[in-house]
């Protein structure tokens, strides 16, 4: 009786492995979010909260199961522009809706989320780098003459130019394709 079956443990260990990697929240008609790490009702701050502490979280529909993670961040940063200090301009918004439906959709997408995921690396980077700077060391670091920033930065950019010139190669190669198909040649 002390011994459970091999199979017991092994389902046990993967799921506690996979509660730590993603938190599940349902939601329920009601619009109510259920945290079934913690077995208890939340709001979208608190979801806010969790995904601001860098967890895993997906949100599930607790009738069908369809994964309504995207809208749920989309309405905290709904909430987030609608409150304070907003990120984004209406020009900003403006574009990225423009970019709906276009050809190069795929390719924002994309170059959006490489862009913030490089930002975001050289953050942490700076973060991690802050924790033993003295204000003298900061101040000194904050006027560029850093070469990791500069290095830093320098990759952000290197990035940031490489997606353009991708951007620009695609643009070209599907305006050839459209020219071709109506045989026009540039």
């Amino acid at each position: 009786m002390g011994s459970e079956p091999e199979e017991f443990v092994v389902s046990e260990q993967k799921s506690a492995a996979s509660k730590s990697v993603q938190r599940v929240i349902k939601k329920y008609p009601n619009r109510r979010l259920y945290d079934t790490d913690t077995s208890t009702y939340i709001t979208l701050a608190e979801v806010r909260q969790l995904v601001m502490a860098n967890q895993q979280v997906v949100v599930r529909d607790a009738k069908t199961g369809e994964d309504l993670t995207r809208s749920i961040l989309l309405q905290i940063i709904l909430e987030e522009e609608a409150g304070g200090a907003p990120m984004f301009t209406e020009a900003v918004l403006a574009n990225i809706i423009r970019f709906y439906g276009h050809a190069m959709q795929g390719f924002m997408g994309a170059y959006l989320e490489k862009n913030v995921q490089a930002f975001t690396d050289v953050q942490a980077k700076l973060a991690e780098q802050s924790q033993s700077v003295t204000p003298e060391m900061w101040a000194q670091f904050m006027n560029l003459q850093s070469p990791m920033l500069k290095g830093m930065m320098g990759n952000y950019v290197e990035q940031s130019q490489s997606m353009l010139t991708q951007m620009q190669e695609q643009m070209q190669k599907q305006t050839e394709q459209m020219l071709g198909a109506f045989g026009l040649k540039r």
